[in-house]
């Protein structure tokens, strides 16, 4: 059986191993980018902010005029997207749960807007629940059911996953695209997952909906990184930035190119400071913190980790950094017991392969890595294909005498060390 598995991820591999098929080349050209590293004005920030404005002062004329929650919501969640703050994210949950107490939970339409909320807070299960009640009500239900799959994805249910893909069936559409080309990369089949996601670029081209072809650019470079196609995962986050010039995502993933394939973290660094200095999501910190120890300057590096640990003590955040939490804990043996109490939450919250391998990682620092073996031989092998899972099934292998099985890892990952970062080549030559 053991071997069966490890076959069905050599085969995995074989999306990943082009990453190093060439030597590594000039791939971004600073004038390309440069002028998105200086944007004065977010002038999409200023809208959402506006339009927040407007509807509350409808509202506080109108204070029965409940459709105004959402409203102020949907600005809200805007405002988040825009500059990371977790406040506007809080601030969407508590509008649209009063507009579904005004609707005693009767309106599909706020249900689904819930669910959403909860899904960025990755509050999965609850997301669930409400989006159960909505498929009963039934009002507008394929966009119910399209939401049915992002949680039920989520949470690892993939028989669920498919059950609401075959409701949603339409190779004709954009929503539906997206989520097949989801569930495919879920699965490990990153050639397909890359074909559905351009079939759904050309839907929201030629529809000229700026914020599909924003979202659908972005992702479809995540995904080129991910094949190996260096260039065009440059060339997919430009045209993101062209559209709104203020895309940290886009920026982030540049600086990631930058870094990771041309070697250049200075001027990664460079892209980020900007990318920091827009947005306040937490994890950019460690992307500099990582930077920040492959050019040896750890005295930097430990105080991008303090910003990162400063932002998210903010209770606001709930679960949403687990397992950056969990990877950073479990590093030092002062905090590795409550890396393993994070990831056992994590697991009973989100039981995906994912969270069972940042169970088994918490287990295999602390020192146990008989458990370790035992939740990655039955959770995680044949059933995840991150890089970093990978990384971390090699090491476990490797400390329960399974070396040859480690091995193999560990020599297809030295062939495509692109996504997991300089840094991992002298640590997996080291396992």
């Amino acid at each position: 059986m053991k071997n069966i598995q490890l076959f069905f991820l050599s085969v995995t591999f074989s999306f990943l191993i082009s990453c190093n098929k060439n030597e590594t080349k000039q791939i971004t050209n600073s004038k390309e980018y440069q002028a998105y590293l200086q944007t004065d004005e977010n002038s999409n920030l200023q809208s959402a902010k506006a339009e927040y404005n407007f509807w509350n002062q409808k509202l506080e004329a109108n204070p029965s005029q409940y459709p105004y929650y959402s409203k102020l919501a949907s600005a809200n969640s805007q405002i988040f997207q825009l500059t990371g703050d977790i406040h506007q994210l809080k601030e969407a949950e508590k509008n649209l749960v009063a507009a579904n107490k005004k609707t005693n939970y009767n309106s599909a339409g706020y249900l689904r807007s819930l669910a959403k909320n909860y899904i960025s807070q990755h509050r999965f299960q609850e997301a669930l629940e409400l989006l159960t009640k909505a498929e009963i009500l039934g009002e507008n239900l394929q966009q119910t059911n399209y939401m049915l799959v992002d949680v039920n994805l989520e949470l690892g249910n993939l028989v669920q996953v498919e059950h609401y893909l075959t409701k949603v069936k339409n190779n004709n559409d954009f929503d539906y695209l997206i989520r097949l080309s989801k569930y495919n990369d879920h699965l490990g089949n990153l050639e397909n997952a890359i074909i559905y996601l351009e079939k759904a670029l050309k839907i929201a081209e030629a529809s000229k909906n700026k914020d599909l072809m924003q979202w659908n650019y972005t992702n479809l470079a995540d995904y080129y990184g991910h094949a190996g196609r260096i260039k065009d995962s440059y060339n997919s986050y430009l045209k993101a930035l062209a559209i709104n010039p203020n895309n940290s995502y886009a920026k982030k993933g540049i600086a990631w190119i930058v870094y990771s394939y041309e070697r250049n973290p200075t001027e990664a660094l460079i892209i980020l400071e900007t990318v920091i200095n827009e947005n306040a999501t937490p994890d950019y910190h460690l992307l500099k913190a990582e930077i920040l120890a492959f050019m040896g300057n750890d005295q930097e590096k430990e105080k991008q980790i303090k910003l990162y640990l400063s932002k998210v003590a903010d209770k606001n955040y709930g679960a949403m950094y687990a397992k950056y939490n969990v990877l950073l804990f479990a590093d030092d043996k002062n905090t590795v017991l409550k890396a393993l109490e994070i990831a056992k939450e994590e697991v009973i919250a989100r039981p995906t392969a994912q969270s069972y391998d940042l169970l088994a990682w918490s287990y295999y620092k602390s020192g146990n890595s008989k458990k370790a073996i035992e939740i990655t031989e039955k959770y995680v092998i044949g059933k995840t294909f991150e890089p970093e899972v990978l990384l971390h099934t090699a090491y476990i292998l490797k400390a329960n005498n399974q070396k040859i099985a480690a091995n193999k890892i560990i020599k297809d990952l030295l062939k495509s060390t692109y996504e997991l970062g300089p840094l991992s080549e002298n640590e997996l030559k080291s396992i």
